[in-house]
C-alpha cells in the first residue's frame, strides 16, 4: 500500500497595495518550502479582514501560516524610511495578536537586507493615515509603528483557526520624515527596495515552522 506525501503548511502573505504587491513579486526568486500566496487584501482593515477571512476558508489553507507585511508609518524618533519593524504583537481595539518567530524574523531580514535598521516591538492598526500629534499619542502606548491591516490580518488569521502568526513592515515615513500619503512612490524609493528584499527572510521563518518540533 502506498501513502500519500505529506505536503508542507503553506505560507500566506498578506499586503494592502498594489505598490506593496509589485514589490513582492519583484522580489520573489523562489527558494520556499512548499506553496506561497501572496494576497494582496486593499486597503484599511476592514478589507484586510474580509479578505484573509475568505481565503483562508479555501480547504488548501487551512493550516497556513500568515505573515501581514507592506509600508507603516514610523512611531519613534529617529526612524527612516527604509528601516523594518518586526511585531512582538498586533494591537486593535480589539485587542493584541501575539507574533511568533520574531528573533528569527531579525536574525534573517539583517542577513537579507544587510545594513538596515531592524526595529522589533508593538505594532498598532489604525483605520485612517497617521500624522502629526496623533503619532505622540500612539508612540505614548508603546507601539512602535503603525500601519491599517497588520492587526486586522492576523486577528482574522487566528480567529479562522490556530496558525503561527507574524508581520513585518517596511518605514516609509516617520516623525522627521512624513510623507503626503502613505501610497506614495516619491520619498519612498528606499522603502520598496528593502519590501522587494524580504522574502528570503520569509521563507526562511516558513521553513523554520515546517521542522520537527522536539
Amino acid at each position: 500500500m502506498t501513502t500519500e506525501p505529506v505536503l508542507p503548511d503553506p505560507l500566506l502573505i498578506a499586503c494592502a497595495l498594489g505598490i506593496e504587491h509589485l514589490a513582492l513579486r519583484l522580489g520573489d526568486r523562489g527558494g520556499a518550502d512548499g506553496p506561497v500566496t501572496v494576497l494582496r487584501t486593499g486597503m484599511g482593515p476592514r478589507a484586510a479582514e474580509r479578505s484573509v477571512t475568505r481565503v483562508l476558508a479555501d480547504p488548501a489553507l487551512a493550516s497556513a501560516a500568515v505573515l501581514a507585511t507592506g509600508f507603516c508609518a514610523g512611531l519613534a524618533p529617529g526612524m527612516h524610511p527604509g528601516d523594518l519593524v518586526v511585531a512582538e504583537e498586533t494591537r486593535d481595539p480589539r485587542g493584541s495578536t501575539p507574533c511568533v518567530g520574531t528573533e528569527l524574523l531579525v536574525k534573517e531580514l539583517t542577513r537579507a537586507v544587510p545594513g538596515r535598521t531592524v526595529h522589533t516591538g508593538p505594532l498598532t492598526g489604525s483605520d485612517h493615515v497617521v500624522r502629526g500629534g496623533e503619532r505622540s499619542a500612539l508612540l505614548a502606548t508603546g507601539a512602535i509603528a503603525v500601519d491599517m491591516e497588520s492587526a486586522a490580518t492576523l486577528l482574522s488569521a487566528v480567529r479562522t483557526g490556530e496558525r503561527p502568526v507574524a508581520a513585518v513592515r517596511v518605514v516609509v515615513d516617520a516623525p522627521e520624515h512624513e510623507l503626503v500619503r502613505i501610497g506614495t512612490v516619491r520619498g519612498g524609493i528606499s522603502a520598496f527596495r528593502v519590501l522587494r528584499s524580504v522574502l528570503p527572510a520569509f521563507f526562511e521563518w516558513h521553513r523554520s515552522l515546517l521542522l520537527p518540533r522536539r
